[in-house]
């Protein structure tokens, strides 16, 4: 309500100030046109007085001057002959005039004089037998007294019906363009962590505000997505964490009941080993996921070669698990070397492969996975296809979030931790992960990095 009065008050604050100056400019100029124009009015009518007074033979410019010249409001003719004993104290006297404006006006041969609402208008003119005479008009000036007023009054009174205009329309457009707004605002107040299923609501139009409704339920989308995803993170991470952490209790407490062979101590303790190696290789996980989210300078880049980078993941996975079969494809290898060179860090992109790979040999049964490399001119393209279980598609939406396994996968070992590891590291080096399956089929793979070279 403050932002809509302040609008409105400054709206018409505005106005009224450019009305008021556009107004006032109009009078002014008017005004000093009308006094301008008056005076030359008297003025003429003084020349024409003169001459039909003092010229021989004139008698047909005073009919003139009845006839065509309108005559003024209160118009009045004074006249002086000017000579060795006129006396101009005593003329000024009679005419009730300042002597200083007779006096001006035998200096300057014409002068104007405004006495209260009278104007007067003198000149000095010398006759053809060479006398000279002073001839003053006076009259009111009926447009400046009557006319100004009213352009005044209806100045005034134009400012003010546009003020009105002006709240009016003010208010009802403030009213249209806040009202949504304050609906948003309270809104949102209501969206918390236990109802943030709630959304804006959007209008069809391509208005400002259904553009910020929209953005803002984009936003809520992806805070939403966030916390679930946390959510999920959460309760996946206490579960992988607390079964090895509870066997490993439990197998110590069972040994510390009473005491033990030798040999069963040495099983309880491979035991523990095992569950204790288990929560090491979760948290190396978690660490290589958490630093591979950041985005930063740390990570140092090298050109790097991706059909050897993929001969020497296989090596490493064959000498790891000697019954994978890994089939690398290079038929459509370029022959320009420089489009299989990308910038990038070679031991993160290592483990990217080797967790493309491995998945697909795991979920496989160890079928063949076949691995191509092909690029373009801005692009290498790697693909990686097994003949495995496959992702259901209810579960392909779900595949990044961390520790979350397909429905169908129980059967395979894994923490759910290697998918999400291998997205952040492609994203680090600006590439793209796509992944397609088909249930019972197998999945499909693909891996795009920009060159170093373009």
């Amino acid at each position: 309500m403050k932002t809509q009065f302040r609008l409105t008050l400054y709206l018409i604050l505005t106005n009224t100030l450019m009305l008021l100056l556009f107004g006032g400019a109009v009078y002014y100029f008017l005004y000093n046109y009308s006094y301008k124009d008056f005076y030359k009015r008297l003025e003429t009518r003084a020349s024409v007085t003169a001459k039909y007074k003092y010229e021989p033979n004139a008698a047909s410019i005073k009919q003139l001057r009845e006839e065509h010249l309108e005559k003024l409001t209160n118009e009045k003719e004074y006249s002086i002959e000017l000579s060795d004993s006129t006396n101009i104290q005593q003329a000024a006297k009679s005419f009730k005039l300042p002597v200083s404006f007779i006096e001006t006006i035998i200096k300057n041969d014409e002068a104007n004089l405004q006495i209260d609402e009278k104007f007067f208008a003198g000149i000095k003119y010398i006759s053809s037998d060479k006398k000279e005479h002073i001839v003053i008009i006076s009259a009111l000036n009926y447009y400046a007294s009557n006319h100004l007023i009213l352009l005044r009054n209806i100045i005034f009174i134009g400012i003010g019906f546009i003020i009105l205009i002006t709240a009016f329309f003010s208010i009802y457009f403030s009213k249209h363009i806040f009202d949504p707004i304050k609906k948003i605002t309270d809104k949102v107040k209501q969206i918390s962590t236990d109802n943030i299923h709630l959304r804006l609501d959007e209008t069809a139009n391509d208005s400002e505000i259904s553009k910020l409704a929209s953005t803002f339920n984009d936003l809520l989308n992806r805070v939403e997505t966030a916390f679930e995803i946390q959510k999920n993170f959460i309760s996946n991470a206490s579960h992988e964490f607390g079964t090895p952490l509870t066997s490993i209790m439990g197998e110590a407490e069972v040994s510390l009941r009473k005491e033990r062979t030798p040999e069963e101590y040495q099983k309880s303790l491979t035991s523990i080993l095992e569950q204790a190696e288990r929560i090491n290789a979760i948290t190396q996980s978690l660490l290589y996921l958490a630093q591979t989210g950041y985005k930063g300078d740390s990570i140092s880049f090298e050109i790097v070669r991706t059909d050897e980078l993929l001969w020497q993941v296989r090596e490493l996975l064959i000498k790891l698990k000697p019954q994978s079969k890994i089939e690398l494809d290079f038929s459509l290898l370029p022959e320009n070397p420089f489009k299989l060179k990308i910038n990038g860090n070679k031991q993160l992109l290592t483990l990217a492969f080797a967790n493309i790979i491995t998945n697909a040999c795991k979920y496989s049964n160890n079928k063949p996975v076949f691995v191509s490399i092909a690029s373009t001119d801005n692009q290498v393209i790697v693909i990686c296809q097994d003949q495995g279980i496959g992702i259901p598609e209810s579960d392909l939406p779900f595949i990044y979030d961390p520790f979350f396994r397909a429905s169908n996968s129980i059967q395979f070992e894994g923490y759910g931790i290697g998918l999400p590891l291998t997205r952040n590291i492609i994203h680090a080096h600006n590439g793209e992960l796509k992944i397609t399956s088909v249930v019972n089929k197998g999945t499909v793979v693909t891996v795009k990095l920009p060159l170093a070279f373009l």
